[in-house]
């Protein structure tokens, strides 16, 4: 009979949205599936029914945090010489220097990054994280589990956590296959992929070229289109609330026409409450002039940050904060953890909003599942947080893939906010829908909202080959 266990390695919190909390457990389980959830989060999956193997008191071996923030310095550098571009320096971010200590961990790693600035160099660095990690517990631990439980597969659902390097490597040791889920649309270009296994999963044909030209040591039968689960979700009208209901729940005012004003992270975009303090002067001048708009705040899932709180009160006529429904288990952006809640949430915002408005966020695929445009902030702050600069990060190689500049509306000066707010409101907005729909398409494959059923047909394929 056939081995149907699958272990799902969670090294951190991002993959619960993709893999717990849309179609792909359900999706997994009706084809006869037994998923278990290798989980090193601090969210107990077991009390949502799933089976759940905890990963204990893991720990990376002490120099390998150095080598992988090495192996990111050679990739990039690569990058930079392959392609003969800058923007890569801009994906560097150089370590605090506080102490002797941290001092001399840089120069380490610096020196590792100097004498392996090579594909070959790259693969050395690689080997190296290998044989340190097979000196760990975790590794040891990770093999006494596989032997146990004995699963036909293992497919990580991140490709950066160096806390997934040891359990893949008991798995790939034991000849157990395994697979990567690359998560996020503009994660190849950075350098993060610290993750080696004999699969990876890609969101679209666009993504799996970038594996390729970043990774030339992945070969393509290595690499499987599927599309990502985390649009599924957008689908299911089961999910969406009334008008009335969503606006009561709220406190929000029937008579009102709301947009949404989605947050970036702190690092991404620091001036963001100066753009919400824009768009909210914007709201006030139209609503003076007759209007009668909102603003649905909606901040950054791993932003618990205060630095919106002053603009939230003095604009209480004209933004609604509604908060992401996420659990910070601890300090450390990768303890803080979507819940199933969330994405209800997340589709019911979009649906009880005419468009959203942002700094360069995937939020404008969400939007135009739902037929509605985005508007992309274009301007740097006056005198404001120093950061990098506005056109820099629309200069960064995700961006590049849009199919037209006119997949979203631009706001170029604060004084353009009004004007783009009142267009979006009554103009027809039918091209910029299409062309970001094109965009999107180029990024994730469609259908989006059979990703799960794809990761399951190609997991079945995987598991055929080996038998």
């Amino acid at each position: 009979m056939q081995n149907k266990k699958i272990f799902i390695l969670l090294p951190d919190g991002i993959g619960l949205r993709n893999f717990a909390f849309t179609d792909f457990y359900n999706t997994g389980t009706a084809s006869g599936y037994e998923i278990v959830f290798w989980n090193n989060t601090p969210f107990d999956l077991s009390d949502l029914g799933f089976a759940d193997i905890k990963i204990e008191k893991a720990k990376s071996h002490p120099l390998t945090d150095l080598y992988k923030n090495a192996l990111k310095i050679v990739e990039l550098r690569l990058s930079i010489k392959k392609s003969k571009d800058s923007i890569y320096e801009s994906y560097y971010f150089p370590p605090k220097i506080n102490s002797i200590k941290s001092f001399l961990k840089n120069a380490y790693t610096q020196s590792i990054a100097f004498f392996h600035t090579s594909n070959r160099g790259s693969q050395r660095i690689r080997t190296k994280i290998g044989q340190l990690e097979r000196k760990t517990k975790l590794y040891h631990d990770s093999l006494e589990t596989l032997k146990k439980e004995k699963p036909a597969f293992v497919f990580c659902t991140n490709q950066r956590v160096m806390l997934g390097v040891a359990p893949l490597l008991a798995a790939q040791d034991l000849g157990i296959p395994t697979a990567c889920f690359i998560f996020s649309w503009d994660n190849l270009p950075k350098g993060t992929k610290i993750i080696e296994t004999d699969f990876y999963f890609v969101w679209s044909q666009h993504m799996k070229a970038e594996l390729r030209y970043y990774y030339p040591h992945v070969q393509e039968d290595q690499i499987i289109v599927t599309g990502t689960p985390q649009f599924e979700t957008h689908f299911d009208n089961s999910k969406l609330q009334s008008k009335a209901e969503f606006f009561q729940s709220h406190k929000l005012d029937e008579a009102k026409r709301y947009f949404c004003f989605s947050g970036d992270d702190v690092t991404t975009s620091p001036n963001d409450p100066q753009y919400l303090e824009d768009a909210a002067k914007a709201v006030r001048s139209l609503n003076q002039k007759g209007h009668n708009l909102g603003i649905i705040f909606r901040r950054c899932p791993v932003d618990f940050s205060k630095r919106y709180d002053a603009i939230l009160t003095e604009y209480a006529d004209c933004i609604t904060a509604i908060a992401p429904k996420w659990i910070k288990k601890a300090e450390s952006w990768n303890t803080i953890l979507p819940t199933k809640a969330d994405l209800a949430l997340q589709i019911n915002t979009i649906n009880n909003t005419d468009f959203v408005i942002n700094l360069g966020s995937s939020m404008v695929f969400d939007y135009v599942i739902f037929k509605k445009p985005c508007a992309f902030i274009n301007y740097d702050v006056k005198d404001g947080i120093p950061c990098r600069l506005v056109k820099d990060t629309y200069n960064l190689i995700h961006f590049r893939s849009m199919t037209s500049r006119q997949c979203v509306a631009w706001i170029n000066s604060p004084q353009e906010m009004e004007t783009v707010i009142l267009s979006l409101l009554t103009q027809n907005n039918d091209s910029l829908i299409t062309n970001a729909g094109q965009w999107f398409e180029k990024i994730n494959q469609h259908p989006p909202q059979q990703a799960s059923e794809r990761i399951w047909n190609a997991i079945s394929q995987l598991i055929s080959q080996q038998l």
